[in-house]
């Protein structure tokens, strides 16, 4: 999908669909949902700037015990903004969100996010 703000609730919505259907539940369906939008939105804000929006990318699949979710770019990459538009929380809430975060450059020069959630006995079914 491209990288604009209408992308944020589509992209956060078909990996809590695929999620859900996985069997995670709440809380942690939860977690992953506000994880997703924070990397999503991070790709909205930064990846492009002063460009016009290219594609994020969101993949997410199950390894073993674990959720993975990919959150990928074609932009700029990492780096520091000094005229960031948001508070600077994103990468720190994703962090200590998931139970392990990998950021590295996507194959094409952006940013890569990788998220891992360690799946644990459901508490409630899915909304």
């Amino acid at each position: 999908m491209a990288a604009v703000p209408a992308s944020v609730p589509a992209l956060r919505s078909d990996v809590a669909d695929y999620a859900c259907a996985a069997g995670v539940r709440e809380p942690l369906l939860s977690a992953v949902k506000l994880a997703v939008s924070e990397a999503v939105t991070n790709a909205v804000l930064h990846a492009y700037v002063g460009l016009r929006p290219g594609p994020v990318s969101v993949a997410a699949w199950l390894q073993d015990d674990r959720l993975l979710i990919e959150v990928s770019d074609d932009g700029a990459g990492m780096m520091p903004r000094l005229d960031s538009p948001g508070l600077g929380v994103g990468l720190p809430f994703i962090a200590d969100t998931a139970d392990a975060l990998d950021i590295s450059s996507s194959p094409r020069g952006g940013a890569q996010l990788l998220m891992t959630f360690e799946l644990h006995p459901a508490a409630q079914p899915c909304a």
